[in-house]
Protein backbone atom coordinates (compact mmCIF):
# COMPACT_ATOMS: atom_id res chain seq x y z
CA UNK A 1 0.00 0.00 0.00
CA UNK A 2 1.48 3.58 -1.10
CA UNK A 3 2.97 5.76 2.08
CA UNK A 4 0.46 8.51 2.95
CA UNK A 5 1.02 12.19 3.59
CA UNK A 6 -0.46 14.29 6.39
CA UNK A 7 -0.02 17.56 6.45
CA UNK A 8 -0.14 20.35 9.44
CA UNK A 9 0.99 23.90 10.45
CA UNK A 10 5.15 22.79 10.33
CA UNK A 11 4.54 20.75 6.86
CA UNK A 12 4.38 16.83 6.26
CA UNK A 13 5.08 13.65 7.65
CA UNK A 14 4.73 10.13 6.13
CA UNK A 15 2.11 7.66 7.28
CA UNK A 16 3.16 4.23 5.77
CA UNK A 17 0.36 1.58 6.28
CA UNK A 18 1.66 -2.33 5.69
CA UNK A 19 1.27 -5.77 6.06
CA UNK A 20 4.69 -6.52 8.67
CA UNK A 21 5.28 -3.02 8.60
CA UNK A 22 6.42 -3.04 12.56
CA UNK A 23 9.31 -5.35 11.42
CA UNK A 24 10.29 -4.54 7.91
CA UNK A 25 9.53 -0.83 7.84
CA UNK A 26 9.46 0.89 11.72
CA UNK A 27 13.89 1.20 11.94
CA UNK A 28 14.35 2.73 8.36
CA UNK A 29 11.19 5.18 8.92
CA UNK A 30 12.58 5.93 12.48
CA UNK A 31 15.90 6.76 11.39
CA UNK A 32 14.29 9.22 9.30
CA UNK A 33 12.64 10.93 11.94
CA UNK A 34 15.18 11.94 13.59
CA UNK A 35 19.20 13.19 13.76
CA UNK A 36 19.81 11.37 17.22
CA UNK A 37 20.29 7.47 17.44
CA UNK A 38 18.41 7.03 21.20
CA UNK A 39 14.93 5.64 21.33
CA UNK A 40 12.73 5.46 23.86
CA UNK A 41 9.92 3.20 23.33
CA UNK A 42 7.20 3.63 25.62
CA UNK A 43 3.89 0.68 25.79
CA UNK A 44 2.65 -0.96 27.86
CA UNK A 45 2.80 -4.65 29.56
CA UNK A 46 0.71 -6.41 27.27
CA UNK A 47 1.72 -4.78 23.86
CA UNK A 48 5.33 -5.29 25.49
CA UNK A 49 4.86 -8.95 25.64
CA UNK A 50 3.71 -8.93 21.80
CA UNK A 51 5.85 -7.04 19.95
CA UNK A 52 8.33 -4.70 22.24
CA UNK A 53 11.66 -7.38 21.28
CA UNK A 54 10.45 -7.14 17.43
CA UNK A 55 10.58 -3.03 16.87
CA UNK A 56 13.85 -3.33 19.43
CA UNK A 57 15.37 -5.82 16.78
CA UNK A 58 14.31 -3.44 13.70
CA UNK A 59 15.41 -0.28 15.56
CA UNK A 60 19.12 -1.94 16.52
CA UNK A 61 19.13 -2.73 13.16
CA UNK A 62 19.13 1.27 12.01
CA UNK A 63 21.82 2.00 14.36
CA UNK A 64 19.53 2.75 18.03
CA UNK A 65 20.66 2.78 21.06
CA UNK A 66 16.79 1.25 22.15
CA UNK A 67 15.01 1.81 25.65
CA UNK A 68 11.36 1.41 26.79
CA UNK A 69 9.01 2.79 28.92
CA UNK A 70 6.22 0.02 30.43
CA UNK A 71 3.38 1.36 31.47
CA UNK A 72 0.40 -0.93 33.22
CA UNK A 73 -2.26 -0.86 30.39
CA UNK A 74 -5.67 1.04 30.63
CA UNK A 75 -6.98 4.02 31.01
CA UNK A 76 -6.58 4.68 34.86
CA UNK A 77 -2.82 4.64 33.28
CA UNK A 78 -3.33 8.18 31.63
CA UNK A 79 -2.47 10.60 34.45
CA UNK A 80 0.45 13.13 35.11
CA UNK A 81 2.17 10.52 37.88
CA UNK A 82 2.72 8.18 34.83
CA UNK A 83 3.58 11.40 32.44
CA UNK A 84 6.53 11.73 35.34
CA UNK A 85 7.39 8.35 34.93
CA UNK A 86 7.97 8.73 31.15
CA UNK A 87 10.33 12.15 31.80
CA UNK A 88 12.05 10.07 34.45
CA UNK A 89 12.74 7.32 31.99
CA UNK A 90 13.64 9.66 29.30
CA UNK A 91 16.22 11.75 30.81
CA UNK A 92 17.36 8.04 32.17
CA UNK A 93 18.20 7.15 28.81
CA UNK A 94 19.65 10.35 28.15
CA UNK A 95 17.62 11.58 25.08
CA UNK A 96 18.37 15.22 23.65
CA UNK A 97 16.12 16.82 21.12
CA UNK A 98 17.70 14.84 18.59
CA UNK A 99 16.23 11.26 19.39
CA UNK A 100 13.23 9.53 19.50
CA UNK A 101 10.21 8.94 21.37
CA UNK A 102 8.19 5.80 19.85
CA UNK A 103 4.61 5.02 21.06
CA UNK A 104 3.95 1.61 20.67
CA UNK A 105 0.23 0.48 21.67
CA UNK A 106 -2.98 2.17 21.75
CA UNK A 107 -5.01 5.13 22.62
CA UNK A 108 -3.79 5.49 25.77
CA UNK A 109 0.02 4.70 25.39
CA UNK A 110 0.15 7.11 21.78
CA UNK A 111 -1.66 9.78 24.42
CA UNK A 112 0.92 9.22 26.74
CA UNK A 113 3.92 8.87 24.78
CA UNK A 114 2.72 12.30 22.26
CA UNK A 115 2.06 14.43 25.77
CA UNK A 116 5.26 13.46 27.12
CA UNK A 117 6.96 13.79 23.78
CA UNK A 118 5.81 17.17 23.46
CA UNK A 119 6.19 18.61 26.98
CA UNK A 120 10.03 17.21 27.59
CA UNK A 121 12.75 19.58 26.87
CA UNK A 122 9.72 21.61 24.87
CA UNK A 123 9.61 18.67 22.61
CA UNK A 124 11.20 15.53 21.40
CA UNK A 125 10.76 13.87 17.91
CA UNK A 126 7.65 11.10 17.86
CA UNK A 127 6.82 8.32 15.56
CA UNK A 128 3.72 6.59 16.20
CA UNK A 129 3.16 2.58 15.77
CA UNK A 130 -0.56 1.84 16.78
CA UNK A 131 -1.25 -1.56 17.53
CA UNK A 132 -5.40 -1.62 18.43
CA UNK A 133 -8.01 -0.38 14.99
CA UNK A 134 -8.78 2.33 17.01
CA UNK A 135 -5.73 3.91 17.41
CA UNK A 136 -4.37 2.83 13.74
CA UNK A 137 -7.63 4.47 12.27
CA UNK A 138 -8.46 7.60 14.83
CA UNK A 139 -5.89 8.61 17.43
CA UNK A 140 -2.88 8.33 15.92
CA UNK A 141 -3.35 10.54 13.24
CA UNK A 142 -3.68 14.08 13.72
CA UNK A 143 -1.13 15.13 16.79
CA UNK A 144 -4.03 15.32 19.74
CA UNK A 145 -2.74 13.66 22.91
CA UNK A 146 -3.19 14.40 26.73
CA UNK A 147 -4.12 13.04 30.11
CA UNK A 148 -6.92 12.63 32.29
CA UNK A 149 -7.53 14.56 35.23
CA UNK A 150 -9.88 13.05 37.95
CA UNK A 151 -12.46 15.85 36.66
CA UNK A 152 -12.39 15.16 33.00
CA UNK A 153 -10.87 13.55 30.02
CA UNK A 154 -8.09 14.45 28.35
CA UNK A 155 -8.01 17.98 29.98
CA UNK A 156 -4.16 18.49 30.04
CA UNK A 157 -3.19 18.07 26.63
CA UNK A 158 -1.10 19.54 23.15
CA UNK A 159 -1.42 19.03 19.39
CA UNK A 160 1.73 17.48 18.47
CA UNK A 161 2.72 16.53 15.06
CA UNK A 162 4.46 12.82 15.00
CA UNK A 163 7.50 12.41 12.53
CA UNK A 164 5.83 9.11 10.99
CA UNK A 165 3.16 7.06 11.69
CA UNK A 166 4.06 3.19 10.85
CA UNK A 167 0.45 1.02 10.41
CA UNK A 168 1.03 -2.64 10.59
CA UNK A 169 -2.70 -4.23 10.36
CA UNK A 170 -1.31 -8.04 10.73
CA UNK A 171 -1.19 -7.21 14.66
CA UNK A 172 -4.70 -6.47 14.71
CA UNK A 173 -4.72 -10.29 15.16
CA UNK A 174 -3.79 -10.03 18.36
CA UNK A 175 -6.81 -8.02 19.62
CA UNK A 176 -10.17 -10.15 20.86
CA UNK A 177 -13.37 -9.08 19.90
CA UNK A 178 -13.93 -6.53 22.72
CA UNK A 179 -10.89 -4.54 21.35
CA UNK A 180 -11.94 -4.97 17.92
CA UNK A 181 -15.23 -3.72 17.81
CA UNK A 182 -13.96 -0.75 19.93
CA UNK A 183 -11.60 0.55 16.72
CA UNK A 184 -14.90 -0.30 14.38
CA UNK A 185 -16.79 2.39 16.66
CA UNK A 186 -14.58 5.14 15.36
CA UNK A 187 -15.08 3.66 11.89
CA UNK A 188 -18.78 3.55 11.79
CA UNK A 189 -18.51 7.51 13.49
CA UNK A 190 -16.13 8.70 10.22
CA UNK A 191 -18.86 6.86 7.84
CA UNK A 192 -22.04 8.86 9.66
CA UNK A 193 -20.66 12.42 9.82
CA UNK A 194 -18.30 12.30 6.65
CA UNK A 195 -18.39 8.91 4.32
CA UNK A 196 -21.62 7.39 3.18
CA UNK A 197 -19.53 4.50 1.41
CA UNK A 198 -17.95 3.55 4.49
CA UNK A 199 -20.77 3.10 6.84
CA UNK A 200 -22.09 1.13 4.09
CA UNK A 201 -19.10 -0.90 3.71
CA UNK A 202 -19.35 -1.95 7.11
CA UNK A 203 -23.05 -2.20 7.42
CA UNK A 204 -22.81 -4.68 4.50
CA UNK A 205 -20.01 -6.40 5.87
CA UNK A 206 -17.85 -5.90 2.47
CA UNK A 207 -14.82 -4.24 3.58
CA UNK A 208 -11.52 -5.09 3.34
CA UNK A 209 -9.28 -4.15 6.75
CA UNK A 210 -6.66 -2.56 5.09
CA UNK A 211 -8.96 -0.20 2.60
CA UNK A 212 -11.09 0.91 5.67
CA UNK A 213 -7.94 2.06 7.20
CA UNK A 214 -6.42 3.55 4.55
CA UNK A 215 -9.91 5.74 3.72
CA UNK A 216 -9.92 6.35 7.27
CA UNK A 217 -6.76 7.61 7.91
CA UNK A 218 -6.73 9.83 4.41
CA UNK A 219 -10.32 11.38 6.16
CA UNK A 220 -9.01 12.50 9.13
CA UNK A 221 -5.63 13.48 7.28
CA UNK A 222 -7.36 15.42 5.28
CA UNK A 223 -9.35 17.15 8.30
CA UNK A 224 -6.33 17.55 10.09
CA UNK A 225 -4.55 19.55 7.85
CA UNK A 226 -7.62 21.86 7.32
CA UNK A 227 -8.05 22.76 10.92
CA UNK A 228 -4.86 21.63 13.03
CA UNK A 229 -6.40 23.40 15.55
CA UNK A 230 -10.00 21.97 16.06
CA UNK A 231 -11.98 25.37 15.81
CA UNK A 232 -13.59 24.57 12.75
CA UNK A 233 -14.06 21.32 10.69
CA UNK A 234 -11.91 18.97 12.63
CA UNK A 235 -14.83 19.36 15.53
CA UNK A 236 -17.07 17.13 13.10
CA UNK A 237 -14.51 14.10 14.59
CA UNK A 238 -15.80 14.80 18.17
CA UNK A 239 -19.72 12.95 16.93
CA UNK A 240 -20.33 10.60 20.19
CA UNK A 241 -17.93 11.78 21.98
CA UNK A 242 -19.08 14.45 24.26
CA UNK A 243 -21.52 12.25 25.91
CA UNK A 244 -19.15 9.24 25.51
CA UNK A 245 -16.41 11.03 27.62
CA UNK A 246 -18.90 11.47 30.21
CA UNK A 247 -20.11 7.78 30.59
CA UNK A 248 -16.46 7.62 30.49
CA UNK A 249 -15.75 10.18 33.74
CA UNK A 250 -18.95 9.21 35.22
CA UNK A 251 -18.28 5.32 35.59
CA UNK A 252 -14.74 6.11 36.24
CA UNK A 253 -12.89 5.15 32.97
CA UNK A 254 -13.62 1.37 33.82
CA UNK A 255 -16.87 0.12 32.67
CA UNK A 256 -16.84 1.13 29.07
CA UNK A 257 -14.26 0.83 26.82
CA UNK A 258 -13.61 4.33 25.07
CA UNK A 259 -15.57 3.23 21.73
CA UNK A 260 -18.45 1.26 23.32
CA UNK A 261 -19.00 4.80 25.55
CA UNK A 262 -18.96 6.42 22.00
CA UNK A 263 -21.13 4.30 20.52
CA UNK A 264 -23.39 5.01 23.20
CA UNK A 265 -22.38 8.84 22.35
CA UNK A 266 -23.58 8.78 19.25
CA UNK A 267 -26.92 6.85 19.64
CA UNK A 268 -27.65 9.87 21.96
CA UNK A 269 -26.63 12.71 19.61
CA UNK A 270 -28.68 11.12 16.89
CA UNK A 271 -31.81 11.35 19.59
CA UNK A 272 -30.83 15.04 19.89
CA UNK A 273 -30.92 15.47 16.20
CA UNK A 274 -34.28 14.05 15.95
CA UNK A 275 -35.16 16.05 18.62
CA UNK A 276 -34.70 19.01 17.56
CA UNK A 277 -35.82 18.53 13.61
CA UNK A 278 -32.67 18.09 12.00
CA UNK A 279 -31.71 14.55 12.08
CA UNK A 280 -33.97 12.41 9.37
CA UNK A 281 -35.61 9.35 9.99
CA UNK A 282 -33.42 6.31 9.12
CA UNK A 283 -30.32 6.89 10.15
CA UNK A 284 -30.97 6.10 13.81
CA UNK A 285 -32.64 2.46 12.73
CA UNK A 286 -29.22 1.83 10.51
CA UNK A 287 -26.82 2.76 13.20
CA UNK A 288 -28.83 0.62 15.54
CA UNK A 289 -27.88 -2.41 13.28
CA UNK A 290 -24.26 -1.64 12.68
CA UNK A 291 -23.24 -1.05 16.01
CA UNK A 292 -25.33 -4.10 17.14
CA UNK A 293 -24.22 -6.38 14.91
CA UNK A 294 -20.35 -5.45 15.27
CA UNK A 295 -21.02 -5.78 19.55
CA UNK A 296 -21.48 -2.26 20.76
CA UNK A 297 -23.89 -1.02 23.07
CA UNK A 298 -26.79 1.30 22.48
CA UNK A 299 -27.19 2.96 25.55
CA UNK A 300 -26.38 3.40 29.00
CA UNK A 301 -30.03 3.21 31.13
CA UNK A 302 -28.16 2.22 34.53
CA UNK A 303 -26.63 6.40 34.33
CA UNK A 304 -28.67 9.38 35.39
CA UNK A 305 -28.94 12.36 32.84
CA UNK A 306 -28.06 14.79 35.16
CA UNK A 307 -24.70 12.93 36.02
CA UNK A 308 -23.33 12.97 32.62
CA UNK A 309 -24.54 16.32 32.35
CA UNK A 310 -22.57 17.42 35.23
CA UNK A 311 -19.63 15.66 33.26
CA UNK A 312 -20.64 17.51 30.43
CA UNK A 313 -19.53 20.62 31.92
CA UNK A 314 -16.09 19.52 32.25
CA UNK A 315 -15.70 18.88 28.51
CA UNK A 316 -13.40 20.87 26.14
CA UNK A 317 -15.99 21.68 23.88
CA UNK A 318 -17.93 23.52 26.02
CA UNK A 319 -17.44 27.42 25.73
CA UNK A 320 -19.16 29.61 28.57
CA UNK A 321 -22.75 28.88 28.32
CA UNK A 322 -22.97 26.82 25.34
CA UNK A 323 -21.47 23.90 23.75
CA UNK A 324 -20.47 22.75 20.48
CA UNK A 325 -22.56 19.71 19.86
CA UNK A 326 -21.87 17.36 16.53
CA UNK A 327 -25.06 15.94 14.57
CA UNK A 328 -26.29 14.51 11.62
CA UNK A 329 -27.70 16.14 9.12
CA UNK A 330 -27.88 12.85 6.62
CA UNK A 331 -26.21 9.89 6.69
CA UNK A 332 -22.32 10.91 5.73
CA UNK A 333 -23.17 14.80 6.48
CA UNK A 334 -22.06 16.06 10.26
CA UNK A 335 -22.45 19.50 11.39
CA UNK A 336 -21.07 21.42 14.46
CA UNK A 337 -24.31 22.79 16.64
CA UNK A 338 -23.33 25.29 18.74
CA UNK A 339 -26.40 24.77 21.56
CA UNK A 340 -27.09 27.03 24.92
CA UNK A 341 -26.49 24.73 27.94
CA UNK A 342 -29.68 24.84 29.19
CA UNK A 343 -31.80 23.89 25.87
CA UNK A 344 -29.02 21.09 25.41
CA UNK A 345 -29.83 20.20 29.02
CA UNK A 346 -33.16 19.82 28.57
CA UNK A 347 -33.12 18.21 24.88
CA UNK A 348 -30.62 15.75 26.73
CA UNK A 349 -33.13 14.83 29.90
CA UNK A 350 -36.25 14.11 27.20
CA UNK A 351 -34.16 11.61 25.28
CA UNK A 352 -31.93 9.85 27.72
CA UNK A 353 -31.92 7.17 28.49
CA UNK A 354 -34.19 5.84 25.65
CA UNK A 355 -31.84 7.07 23.33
Amino acid sequence: MPELLSSDQAGSYPIRIAGNALTLHAGIVAASCCRGRRAVVVTDENVAALYYQSLRQTLEAAGFEVASAVIRPGEASKTMATALLLYEAFATAGLSREDLVIALGGGVVGDLAGFAAATYLRGIPLMQVPTTLLAQVDSSIGGKNGVDLPYGKNLVGTVYQPQAVVIDPLVLRSLNRRRFSEGLAEIIKTGLISDAELFRQIEQKTYDLEWVIDRCVRIKAGIVARDEQDHGERMLLNFGHTIGHAIELVTGFSKYAHGEAVAIGMMAAIAVGEKIGCTPAGIRERTVAVLETNGLPLRAPELKAEDLLGAVKADKKKRSDRINFVLLRELGVGFVQPMPLTEFNQVFQEVWPNV
